[in-house]
């Protein structure tokens, strides 16, 4: 493993015990393959239950593997994750703040875990609350924060021992779109600073706002990887109309749609019709042309949810 190499997971598994006696284990990561590369940010994306956050764990060296080789920081999670756990920061789904402490508290006995003394913990704790936006509520107790500040402290608590990984699963979950937008901006500050990112998510825009690489895992397997604009350029195209009908009439529309024109490629959910063409607009003149009035109809860029849409057949929500 080179300096520049933080992750590296080759064949990964991770199997859990079966509920009943005579059950078959269940497979939550499913040999899969992948490498951190340092001052990146890497992301997991897909649907609840994908195996995102079983990866993690391993990364975190919290939940051992079963299977397959794992390296992290160089070393190997099953005799040396004491020492890696020392060098990463975690970010759970669940903030698991103290709430009835005040935030600069939270602070401080998470930086004691770390050994750290007062004085270090005092210095950093300061730098650590005008990061998060937090500076003029350190002394409030943590239940009377927003989500979203308790997001940024749990954020900001988790970078006390100045980690080279951050880890982050799910970390804009149940937060409103101002707030998520908030904690983007300042894991886009920490990845400038130069520490590095892994997290997952099931949003499609989160993770192209932040992700130089992902891959995108479906049932335990990596379906893609690269880039957020690679996967998009490499499994769809560049616009998507949206078309929604009246109820019992969509079916009929699309029948005549495809009699009409030739249709790259399509996709019919319950609520809507997706049509995947390099011009949005010329498509739906044709909708026009051909007398049918949908109810709404939306020209959008490509995302990452029609990628995971074309090679699943199902969306990121499922």
């Amino acid at each position: 493993m080179t300096n520049d190499l933080l992750v590296e997971a080759r064949g990964l598994v991770k199997r859990y015990p079966p509920r009943e006696r005579r059950g078959s284990p269940f497979v939550a990561v499913d040999g899969i393959d992948f490498a951190l590369r340092r001052g990146e940010a890497f992301g997991f994306l897909g649907p609840n239950g994908a195996g995102k956050s079983s990866t993690m764990r391993m990364i975190a060296c919290v939940s051992p593997p079963t299977g397959g080789t794992l390296r992290v920081l160089g070393m190997d999670p099953a005799t040396d994750g004491r020492r890696i756990r020392a060098r990463l920061g975690v970010v759970p789904q669940d903030d698991a703040l103290d709430r009835e402490l005040s935030v600069r508290e939270n602070l401080l006995i998470y930086g004691r875990y770390f050994g750290l003394s007062k004085a270090v913990i005092a210095e950093r704790s300061a730098r650590l609350l005008e990061f998060a936006r937090l500076e003029e509520r350190g002394a409030e107790r943590v239940e009377a924060l927003s989500g979203g500040m308790r997001r940024r402290l749990t954020i900001a608590r988790s970078l006390i021992n100045e980690p080279e990984i951050l880890l982050l699963d799910e970390p804009t979950t149940g937060l409103d779109p101002q707030a998520r937008h908030v904690l983007w901006d300042r894991l886009f500050r920490l990845k400038q600073q130069g520490v590095s990112l892994v997290l997952t998510t099931h949003y499609m825009d989160e993770a192209e706002q932040l992700c130089d690489r992902l891959v995108v895992l479906d049932k335990g397997k990596i379906v893609a990887e690269g880039s957020p604009a690679e996967l998009i350029a490499r499994h769809s195209t560049r616009e998507v109309l949206e078309l929604r009908f009246p109820v019992g009439e969509q079916a009929t529309a699309v029948a005549k749609l495809r009699a009409a024109h030739h249709m790259d490629r399509t996709e019919e959910l319950p609520d809507r019709l997706l049509w995947y063409t390099a011009e949005g607009d010329a498509a739906l003149a044709a909708v026009h042309e051909l007398g049918l009035r949908p109810a709404t109809a939306l020209v959008r860029r490509a995302s990452l949810e029609d990628v995971f849409l074309a090679l699943t057949g199902r969306t990121l929500v499922d």
